[in-house]
This record gives structure tokens, C-alpha cells and sequence, in this order.
């Protein structure tokens, strides 16, 4: 049975994880806008991988890294920015690190497995005591809301690759020159 003591033991590490995990993640949505190349690099890169129309997609994996990002940060509305953060996971998972092994300096689905974890870890164990959902006195914990963060952003990642992934079409830029 879970006391308050107990409780209270996780709010340190989990506070932890979320510092970790969400400026990580604005990091990455930050450089999909203003990094070098910015949203036109961006769109292509996306273009490349075939997610389709790349300009939607560059824009959404920005937007939505920054906002989970932010969201874990702080600790508010959890568990969505963890089910978020595995979404995208899941989908780079399946575009741009498919095939390359496990290691991620091989280009590998590493990375992408230990964000996702780590995100559903912390919907599972919830943002702590230390967060906004705790200040609105809104704390959702348990592995149900870990497995619920993963179903829905599994499912989420594969609804959008079955719709918008083509990664056998020739990207636009090149269409254009035949």
C-alpha cells in the first residue's frame, strides 16, 4: 500500500525526468523551426522520409515537440504531452530510424525507445508533487495511465503513418524536374 512518505519519495526523481525529458524535447521542435536549414529543411528532410504533405508534418512534429515539451516540463496535463512524446517516438521510430539497427549513432531506434519509455514512465508514476497538475490538486498515477499513454500514442503514430506515410513516392522536389 502506498503511504504518503512513499509517495513523496518519487517526487524528486520524477521531477527529474521531466527536466530531462521535456527541454529535450522543445529543443528538438525548436531546431525543426529555427535550426539550420529551419522549417524549408525541415519539410524536406520530411519529404525525404516520405511523410506526406511534409510541410503539415514538419510543422505538427514541431508544434507538438514544443508543447509536450513544455507540458511534461511543467508537469500539466498529464498524462496527454506523455502520450504525446511517444507518438512522436513511435512515428520517427518507423520513418527515419526503421532499419538502421539498435544503436542510435548508427542511426538506430535507441534514442527513440528510451524518450518513449521515459514518457510513459512519467505518466505512469504522474509529474509529482512539484508540478502544476499537483498545484490544481489534479494527479493522475498508476500503470494504467502509463499503458493508456502508450496505447494512445502508439495508435495515434500508426493512424497518421497509415494515412500520410509514402515513403515509396518520389519527393516533390524531384517530380518537379520530369
Amino acid at each position: 500500500m502506498k503511504t504518503r512518505s512513499n509517495r513523496a519519495g518519487n517526487d524528486g526523481p520524477v521531477l527529474l525526468l521531466r527536466l530531462a525529458i521535456g527541454p529535450m524535447l522543445i529543443a528538438h521542435g525548436y531546431n525543426k523551426v529555427f535550426g539550420k536549414g529551419g522549417l524549408t529543411g525541415t519539410t524536406a528532410w520530411f519529404d525525404s522520409l516520405g511523410l506526406k504533405p511534409a510541410n503539415v508534418h514538419a510543422r505538427m512534429a514541431a508544434a507538438t515537440e514544443i508543447g509536450s515539451g513544455a507540458l511534461i516540463t511543467l508537469g500539466a496535463a498529464s498524462p496527454l504531452p506523455a502520450a504525446a512524446a511517444i507518438g512522436l517516438m513511435a512515428t520517427a521510430a518507423q520513418t527515419d530510424h526503421k532499419g538502421k539497427g539498435f544503436f542510435v549513432f548508427k542511426g538506430g531506434w535507441e534514442y527513440t525507445a528510451v524518450v518513449g519509455v521515459v514518457a510513459a514512465v512519467i505518466a505512469a508514476v504522474g509529474p509529482g508533487r512539484y508540478s502544476v497538475d499537483a498545484l490544481r490538486g489534479r494527479q493522475r498515477t498508476g500503470l494504467h495511465w502509463g499503458l493508456a499513454a502508450a496505447v494512445f500514442g502508439i495508435g495515434s503514430s500508426m493512424a497518421l503513418l497509415a494515412a500520410s506515410y509514402h515513403p515509396d513516392e518520389t519527393p516533390v522536389d524531384e517530380a518537379v524536374g520530369d
